[in-house]
Order: C-alpha cells, then sequence, then structure tokens
C-alpha cells in the first residue's frame, strides 16, 4: 500500500440465480490487498430461486452481508446497497466478474488522484471456458462487450461491472433509476458528466468477466439491452416527437451490415483466420437483427424483460 489516505469503501454486488460464480466473486474481494478493516461487501440477492443458497455462500465471508431486494432489475438492488452502505466511496462489481487483488487499492486511488472526479470506471477483461477454442459468441463477446474505455470517454458513463464513485456523488446526483431493466449506468453516468464531473478509465482497476457462450445467452442478453435503450428513450423528459425519431435512428441502424465493424475490427489479433473474422460478422448482423425484432415488439406494446 501507498501513503495515500484509507478511505473506507463499501464494495456493492447485486445477484440473481449465480451462487457458485458470486462464490468466486467474493473469494476475489477476500484477498483484496486493501486493508479489510476498510472495506465491507454488501450482497443484494434480487429474487433468486434459492436465496437460501446465496445466503450461505455470503455467510461464509467475513465483512460480507447479504440483503434481499424484491423489486426486480440489477438498478433496483443496487440501490438497496447504496442506502446500506457506510464507506466514503462505493465500488460496484457484478457476480459473475472476478476482481484483481488490488482492484480496490486501484480505484481508490484514481478517485483520489483526479482532480473533481465524479467516477472511475476500470478495465473488463472478458475471458473463456476454453482460452484455446473460443466459441464463436465468445469472439464476438470479446470483441464487442464491456468497450470500458469507449463507454467513458465517447458516452460519458461506465459499466457498473467496474465502477467507483464517491457517496457524496451518490448524494448529489441521485441514485439509479430502479424502473430500468437495462442501460441504466447510461442514464445514471450522463447525470454525473452533466454536472461537470470528471469521468476516468483506468486500464489498471481491473476484473474479469466471462463471456456468454452460447447463442441463446447472447440473444437473452441482447433483448435485455435493447429493452433497456427502449426504456431509457422513452423516460419523461423525452417528447413523443423525440421518442420516435430515437426509435426510427435505432431501427435504421441496426439494419444496417456492419460494414464499418469489418472495416475496423479487420485486423484485430483476436480474429486470428478469415473464417473467425466471418463468424463474428454473422454474429453481429444477427445481434442487430435480433434488436429490431425486439424494439420492434416492444413498440406493439410488449414487455421489457430481465432475462
Amino acid at each position: 500500500m501507498s501513503d495515500r489516505l484509507l478511505l473506507s469503501v463499501s464494495v456493492i454486488i447485486p445477484v440473481y440465480n449465480d451462487g457458485e460464480r458470486l462464490r468466486s466473486c467474493l473469494q476475489a474481494l477476500a484477498q483484496q490487498t486493501y486493508p479489510t478493516d476498510c472495506y465491507e461487501v454488501i450482497v443484494v440477492d434480487n429474487g433468486s430461486d434459492a436465496r437460501a443458497n446465496i445466503q450461505g455462500i455470503v455467510q461464509q465471508f467475513e465483512g460480507t452481508i447479504s440483503e434481499f431486494e424484491s423489486t426486480p432489475g440489477s438498478y433496483a438492488a443496487r440501490n438497496k446497497g447504496i442506502s446500506l452502505a457506510k464507506g466514503k466511496i462505493i465500488a460496484f462489481t457484478d457476480a459473475d466478474c472476478i476482481p484483481a487483488p488490488d482492484w480496490i487499492e486501484q480505484g481508490v486511488a484514481h478517485l483520489q488522484e483526479t482532480v473533481n472526479c465524479g467516477l472511475v470506471g476500470g478495465n473488463i477483461e472478458i475471458f473463456w471456458r476454453d482460452s484455446n477454442n473460443p466459441s464463436t459468441v465468445e469472439l464476438y463477446e470479446s470483441i464487442l462487450a464491456f468497450r470500458q474505455q469507449d463507454c467513458i470517454e465517447k458516452h460519458h458513463y461506465s459499466v457498473t461491472a467496474n465502477l467507483f464513485t464517491w457517496t457524496k456523488i451518490i448524494e448529489q446526483v441521485g441514485f439509479f433509476n430502479s424502473q430500468l431493466k437495462s442501460n441504466g449506468d447510461i442514464e445514471w453516468g450522463k447525470r454525473i458528466y452533466a454536472e461537470g464531473y470528471t469521468q476516468v478509465y483506468a486500464e489498471d482497476v481491473v476484473v474479469k468477466h466471462p463471456a456468454v457462450y452460447t447463442f441463446e445467452q447472447l440473444r437473452k442478453k441482447v433483448i435485455r439491452h435493447a429493452g433497456g435503450n427502449y426504456d431509457l428513450r422513452h423516460q419523461p423528459e423525452y417528447s413523443w416527437l423525440q421518442q420516435n425519431w430515437l426509435f426510427i435512428k435505432a431501427i435504421a441502424f441496426n439494419l444496417m451490415p456492419p460494414i464499418f465493424f469489418a472495416i475496423n475490427n479487420y485486423a484485430d489479433p483476436r480474429l486470428n483466420t478469415i473464417k473467425d473474422k466471418l463468424k463474428v460478422i454473422l454474429m453481429m448482423t444477427l445481434v442487430r437483427y435480433i434488436t429490431v425484432l425486439e424494439l420492434l415488439r416492444l413498440k406493439l406494446g410488449g414487455v421489457s424483460t430481465r432475462e
């Protein structure tokens, strides 16, 4: 540890039917370089089928508490954690993430070193089940999922899988929008940006995140994100005209072939062969069409899903 001031940290983790990966996350948090008496871990169960199993796992880790939030959605669960947090700093990660040993130490350091810092978003490293033989979906995820630096520097938000902020910032800008099932991190991050706070991408604040590996898993993820985007664009601050213009733009964008993606990522070292490149381009095309179908379903009166 350096000579920096040791501030209290509350780590908040929402969980939904993911006990075993939660165990790995908590094991990583129990091995942090940050002093154990300077941080707490708050796990918020968001309606898991086996609630007792989640509680049993949490009880195995000292300094970790388990709470319950019945309102569906990870942002409602994070809000519950925030309401219980005692730290001057709030850190967010997910149950399926594995934080690096110095995750808290580095996140706190960047918050303290950055003038007028509103949030720090760290590096989210995607890993595969078999590092030598990824599925097509895993290849796609490794290229497209959690592009945290772009999220922060181009779009002014951080993915909540790896995010640090001050408690005082939350007190100023408010909690997450608990009505959103997805993309609540976008809406919340833009509130911080609108207040004039600095947002920092930190390459050395690392969590590892597993790639989804089957098409069905990816399909559910795409549908959830499309629903979150749709709900986000139908908040009260948007007029009827704005809502429909944004809807048309989203449809038009997703109906376009991923030409620029193919050009910009053709030389990516993770795509070793022409076959790999073509598979990922095909997968992106399918993802775009699934998004269009979900947006149309919601426009016709469907309801967003958390699955």
